[in-house]
């Protein structure tokens, strides 16, 4: 699960890590709300998963309250990488800047082991200094069985070229950084930029991703809001060009709706497969995510029960339909397993729903024209 820097600050915050003073804005009157409470000049940053949203336009700067409203305004007009800005974070703007690092924790699936990563030359540009001066960047993995002791992360800040009496300070962001990424599970931890000021060094920007597998044992994390987050990584979702969302039970009856999309002479804008014997929670995280989606006008459920439940599915459209006052159309075709009380529950609710795959694609078809 990929969260939004909001949510990793959390945990920085609670893993003594030590970040600027900020607060999650949904509207521009929160935006100057939570301006006036900072009592300084802050940075508007637009809460996207995508990376590169700093070159996107997705972070601006902000004197007083008024301004901020003004600076969310603008942001949420933007879409960022098909990220459509909703929220912003209202965040103290680091003043005095002396210098940018970067770290960086990231679960390397080949070794089987956490790799560490560290430059100097941190900031937006770090993957342009990794293709082209790959030796300015430090790496070093860490043997997953055995601790991770301060004095190797003051290594690590040694070798990066820091100045010796600086050596304690970045050696123990890079500690904390990696006790904040075993403790929650995480698959990546990052700080872009560490930055250097008069006054030390602080965590400028956050970016974390955690293992959906291992949330039964981080009660903890119920602590923060994760009811935004991007929590794809245990579906096969793949985002493309059209503009009608497919959400299928098994990768077959996936394919086979997108290609009835297509026949019928559109483009699907997805392929997401919850798999054979998908959840009710399943089938809400699949619902919740192309929502997120900007490019996705309707929405093609297509469900065979066998071990998915029917009556499961259609309480996850119940749910999300009144959770989410969306416009787009969600056509649902539904038949197999506990079909007569799926059924029963879409229409108490006055959702309607076909049994024909062919039918439901071609309304499907048909929403996207408006008819």
């Amino acid at each position: 699960m990929n969260i939004h820097e909001y949510v990793a600050k959390k945990i920085f915050r609670v893993s003594n890590i030590k970040i600027p003073e900020s607060y999650l804005a949904s509207s521009p009157e929160e935006a100057a709300e939570k301006t006036k409470l900072i009592g300084k000049p802050v940075a508007v940053k637009s809460q996207v998963l995508s990376g590169g949203r700093g070159k996107a336009g997705g972070i601006l700067f902000a004197d007083t309250p008024d301004e901020a409203a003004q600076r969310t305004k603008e942001l949420f007009t933007k879409t960022i990488k098909d990220e459509k800005v909703t929220q912003v974070l209202i965040e103290e703007k680091v003043e005095n800047k002396i210098s940018e690092y970067y770290l960086s924790i990231i679960l390397d699936r080949d070794a089987k082991k956490p790799l560490i990563m560290a430059s100097m030359a941190g900031g937006m540009d770090i993957e342009q200094v990794a293709k082209e001066s790959p030796e300015k960047i430090v790496k070093q993995y860490v043997e997953p069985l055995e601790e991770f002791m301060p004095y190797q992360a003051r290594n690590i800040a040694f070798k990066m070229g820091v100045d010796t009496n600086e050596v304690s300070a970045v050696g123990n962001f890079i500690w904390k950084l990696y006790q904040a990424f075993n403790d929650y599970d995480a698959t990546v931890a990052e700080i872009n930029p560490l930055i250097k000021t008069p006054d030390g060094f602080i965590a400028a920007d956050a970016k974390m991703a955690i293992d959906d597998d291992a949330f039964f044992r981080h009660k903890k994390l119920k602590q923060f809001d994760l009811e935004h987050e991007d929590d794809s990584d245990d579906l096969a979702y793949i985002k493309l060009d059209g503009n009608i969302a497919v959400i299928g039970n098994g990768a077959g009856l996936t394919l086979t709706g997108m290609d009835l999309i297509q026949y019928y002479g559109e483009k699907p804008a997805t392929f997401l497969d919850v798999g054979g014997g998908a959840s009710e929670e399943v089938i809400t995280r699949a619902l919740r995510l192309v929502l997120k989606n900007p490019k996705v006008k309707v929405i093609f459920l297509n469900v065979l029960g066998g071990i998915t439940r029917a009556d499961d599915v259609a309480n996850a459209v119940v749910n999300v339909t009144k959770e989410h006052e969306s416009d787009i159309p969600v056509v649902i075709r539904l038949t197999g397993t506990n079909e007569e009380e799926g059924q029963k529950i879409l229409t108490e609710h006055n959702i309607p729903f076909e049994t024909s795959m062919e039918r439901a694609a071609q309304i499907a078809v048909a929403k996207l024209h408006g008819e």
